[in-house]
């Protein structure tokens, strides 16, 4: 088995800069890796299976299941799984293709 690479998170908007600046990130619940900057969120207008789901430009620190087709709130979809690369867990699904 080979070593971890985990990415650092970068701020890619917001106001100010510097020190005092906030660092707006998403991280995985169990492990606490970095996946996402808040302004890298391109809607908020989703709904997962637990809840609510945001559609991100960019991610990082991510492994991809399989495809599989889903009937999701607005139809069907090929999505694949998104997990965390330190712990495996399952963090939300990618678009594939859809229908």
């Amino acid at each position: 088995m080979g070593r971890l690479y985990i990415e650092t998170v970068q701020n890619s908007g917001g106001e100010g800069g510097g020190e005092g600046r906030v660092r707006k990130i998403f991280k995985c619940k169990w492990c606490k890796v970095e996946f996402a900057s808040y302004y890298d969120i391109l809607s908020k207008d989703f709904q997962g299976r637990f809840g609510r789901a945001y559609l991100f430009r960019n991610v990082v620190n991510i492994s991809l299941g399989p495809s599989e087709e889903r009937l999701l709130v607005s139809g069907w979809h090929t999505v694949c799984d998104i997990y965390c690369t330190s712990c495996q867990q399952i963090l939300g699904w990618k678009y594939v293709s859809i229908f």
